[in-house]
Parts: structure tokens; C-alpha cells; sequence
């Protein structure tokens, strides 16, 4: 097997597991503003009632890869259905940068478009189904 780096094993070559990258994000007003690490490794639809009407993109980052710098005041939460998801929206601008996952609660779903200088294009978009979960 040739290795892609003469340098490094396939585990560890950073051309082909890049590190993981810090982004930050914000909503449109500003009073949101928060950072993620991931490797993007790929982004999600959803058809549930919730996700269709705000039309995002999202990617799934454990809670340890989130950190809100500013504007916990300025979020408001919705919840619906099983009330385990939270959906959170700016109170000013109306936006949604971010919710918590409902199968996986440790984790959040972030809404790519609020992420600054970043372009979703390449990157594979995977379809989840959560108009069918109880």
C-alpha cells in the first residue's frame, strides 16, 4: 500500500485526516455568536415539521466541540413532540444558529449558514428522515 505522505502513517498524515477546524458563526444581528470545531466530515437535512420550514444545513458537533461566546440572553428555545430537542432562534434578528439534537442530546446541530467564510460546496449532504420518528 503506498502511503499518500512519505512522512506519516494513513492514520495520521494530515493530507489525508486533515485537523479539525475552528469555525465561528454567529446569527444575522450578531447577538448570537458562538465557535465549533469538526472536520466537517458531512452536513444533514431533515424533513421533520421544523426542519423543512427553516430549510437548514446542518452539521452534528458533540457539546465539547460548542461553545456559545455571547448572547445566551438573546436566545429563545422552542420545543415540540417529545420536548428532547431544543431549537434555538435570536430574539432580535430571528435566527436559527444552532439546536440540540434530539437522538443524540449531547450533541448540536448547526445551522452551516451561520457559520462565517464558510462554503458547504463538496462537502457530502445526507437526508435524514425525522418526519417518521415517534
Amino acid at each position: 500500500m503506498a502511503l499518500v505522505c512519505p512522512e506519516h502513517s494513513p492514520f495520521t498524515c494530515p493530507h489525508v485526516h486533515p485537523p479539525p477546524h475552528h469555525r465561528a458563526g454567529s446569527c444575522h444581528c450578531g447577538a448570537v455568536r458562538f465557535e465549533i470545531t469538526s472536520d466537517f466530515p458531512e452536513l444533514t437535512t431533515c424533513d421533520c415539521s421544523i426542519c423543512r420550514r427553516k430549510n437548514a444545513l446542518m452539521v452534528k458537533v458533540p457539546e465539547s466541540d460548542f461553545r456559545l461566546l455571547s448572547g445566551k440572553e438573546q436566545l429563545s428555545a422552542y420545543q415540540f413532540h417529545t420536548f428532547t430537542a431544543t431549537h434555538y432562534f435570536c430574539r432580535t434578528c430571528g435566527i436559527y444558529p444552532f439546536h440540540r439534537k434530539r437522538v443524540t442530546p449531547d450533541h448540536y446541530g448547526i445551522n452551516v449558514f451561520c457559520l462565517e467564510d464558510f462554503d458547504p460546496a463538496g462537502i457530502p449532504v445526507r437526508a435524514t428522515v425525522g418526519a417518521g420518528m415517534p
